[in-house]
């Protein structure tokens, strides 16, 4: 009967504790301290993100056209990649009007033109057999997945410019 009384004791995982207590404690930063951390990690602009999914687009484009030796090939590929390009232009100016907003707000403007991206690609998916004649679907969807696959590159390209800081 008295081992029943050995059991530990509950302990609430959302009740004040000894790190909640140290986080309290502890001091804002400095203005020098911020300057310091955004050199050490520097933002990068989600507008050469889209640049770059463009250029990767024209290249794809030109590509599909050299080896196939067709231009419908080289223009469903154009096609594809400004599905990608141009709702992720669309997302990047839609956000930056509210980075300056209540926290909440700028969660809810995230979502919305996260919306707006996907229903812009996808009309111009749907679009796509009207607007370029003689379409490839395949040429279409290899240059969507590869300007997509930019987004990987860019936080790539971002963790070895910190590197580089840091070996420096």
């Amino acid at each position: 009967m008295q081992e029943r009384s050995r059991r530990p004791e509950f302990r609430d995982s959302w009740a004040e504790d000894e790190h909640d207590k140290e986080l309290d404690e502890r001091a804002p930063l400095t203005r020098e301290q911020v300057l310091a951390l955004r050199e050490q990690y520097p933002l990068l602009s989600p507008w050469r993100v889209v640049a770059v999914q463009a250029a990767v687009g024209l290249v794809v484009a030109v590509l599909a056209t050299v080896i196939t030796g067709r231009w419908a090939v080289g223009w469903s590929a154009l096609y594809g990649a400004a599905a990608v390009v141009v709702p992720g232009a669309l997302m990047v100016r839609g956000l930056a009007r509210t980075k300056d907003m209540h926290p909440g707000t700028m969660v809810f403007g995230f979502m919305f033109w996260e919306f707006i991206k996907i229903g812009v690609a996808a009309a111009m998916l749907v679009a796509a057999a009207v607007v370029v004649p003689d379409l490839s679907w395949p040429a279409l969807l290899v240059a969507m997945v590869l300007c997509m696959k930019v987004n990987w590159l860019a936080l790539l390209w971002q963790g070895r410019a910190r590197a580089r800081k840091k070996r420096s």
